[in-house]
């Protein structure tokens, strides 16, 4: 960074006004593991689309870091929100509290990625010796954001482990939660992770995926060049089906998966299920440098465990093959327990601005630790591992 006296914070509400070499060089630095869901051809794919808009409630208001010679030093990306759906950190409650006090909980702030609940860095520099610097200014900048725009809080969600840790020293709410994982001991094939397991979960496994593949039914994995817009308009009718059943309005438009599919081809993987020659199901998957992150599912047709192999056991098949530490299958289910997903925890950050109402809150958040911890552990106790040591290790959370 530059001359931190002639640095400036700027806010664009589009990633169209950013350059995507200097927006990807702080989201995802060399010699740092690749995350899909903060890069420029991501974000702006959520924006260009039509899914991330003003229309849907997410306003972009991204923050901008710039040094004195105009060059990009860190970014956020930031939106203001007069809801809070598609952010899988759950606020409801509090906005309610707040209504009823007679205060305005929307519009907020939001940093995240819309409909992602998956890890990943929120404040993006560089990493360089003057990256806690960086950091400290995006969030002091995003801070005085909410204050100049007379809006109630500021929210981070989905944040790794130290600047969750470092945001709690510097004065924001602490937050966690769980989601179930998938982590990669080391394993050369499917076989070994099943060894893994007590006898009656690996016989589990192998009757489901048995009958998952049943009257017909192949698998396959698309991604890279193999990526066609038939693949999409398959998915797309999954997607549609199966989210208006789930939640009533899918938030995703097509648009957004052509453009996924034409920039970040080589960061996708569908996994496609196939009877009588004809796309019946589908999962979508986004390959980082680490991790495999489960991100939509849809079918048209309806088979016993067909979901289970298309979003537990096929992700785990294709991490094993990449090498990749773990998979993250997304918000929720603890039907992914007996499947070898254990839990982990996620971890989010909060300004509010309002004195009395951020004590109450405050006062909440260390009473729902608490009620985290414990279920992580006892859900802990029912990984499906045969040795307790595994147990142990594979209750560690891995960010």
């Amino acid at each position: 960074m530059g001359d931190s006296e002639a640095a400036i914070i700027r806010v664009v509400d589009t990633l169209a006004a950013v350059n995507a070499a200097s927006w990807d060089a702080c989201a995802n630095p060399p010699g740092e593991p690749y995350n899909p869901f903060i890069s420029h051809a991501f974000l702006s794919a959520l924006e260009e689309s039509g899914s991330a808009t003003r229309r849907t409630g997410w306003l972009p208001q991204h923050l901008l870091l710039e040094d004195g010679d105009g060059q990009l030093s860190g970014c956020m990306p930031l939106y203001l929100k007069n809801h809070s759906r598609g952010e899988y950190v759950f606020d409801h409650g509090w906005a309610n509290a707040f209504e009823n006090a007679g205060g305005s909980y929307y519009p907020k702030l939001q940093c995240s990625v819309p409909f992602t609940p998956a890890t990943g860095p929120r404040l993006l520099a560089a990493n360089t010796p003057a990256r806690e610097a960086i950091e400290d200014t995006l969030i002091a900048g995003a801070v005085e954001v909410v204050k100049r725009m007379n809006v109630s809080s500021l929210h981070l969600t989905f944040l790794p482990e130290r600047q969750w840790t470092r945001l709690g020293t510097i004065g924001l709410l602490q937050r966690t939660d769980q989601q179930f994982h998938w982590h990669n001991r080391g394993y050369d094939r499917f076989e070994d992770f099943l060894a893994d397991l007590s006898s009656r979960k690996r016989k589990m496994i192998r009757k489901e995926r048995e009958r998952a593949r049943e009257n017909g039914i192949a698998v396959e994995w698309v991604t890279g060049s193999d990526l066609t817009e038939d693949h999409w308009d398959a998915f797309f009718s999954f997607y549609m089906d199966t989210g208006a059943r789930k939640w009533g309005s899918p938030y995703l438009t097509r648009e957004f998966f052509s453009l996924v599919g034409e920039r970040m081809a080589e960061d996708t993987l569908l996994v496609m299920a196939r009877r009588d020659g004809r796309l019946i199901a589908g999962a979508l998957n986004f390959i980082g440098g680490d991790a495999l992150y489960g991100r939509n599912w849809g079918a048209i047709e309806h088979h016993p465990f067909l979901h289970f192999e298309c979003c537990y056991y096929q992700a785990i098949e294709f991490a094993i093959e990449r090498r990749l530490a773990r998979v993250e299958a997304g918000a929720q289910g603890e039907h992914k327990l007996a499947r070898g997903y254990v839990p982990s925890r996620t971890y989010s950050a909060h300004w509010i601005a309002n004195t009395s109402f951020r004590e109450a809150v405050a006062e909440y958040l260390s009473r729902e630790r608490q009620y985290v911890d414990r279920d992580i552990a006892i859900l802990g106790e029912y990984a499906p591992f045969r040795h307790d040591a595994n147990k142990e290790e594979h209750q560690e959370d891995d960010f």
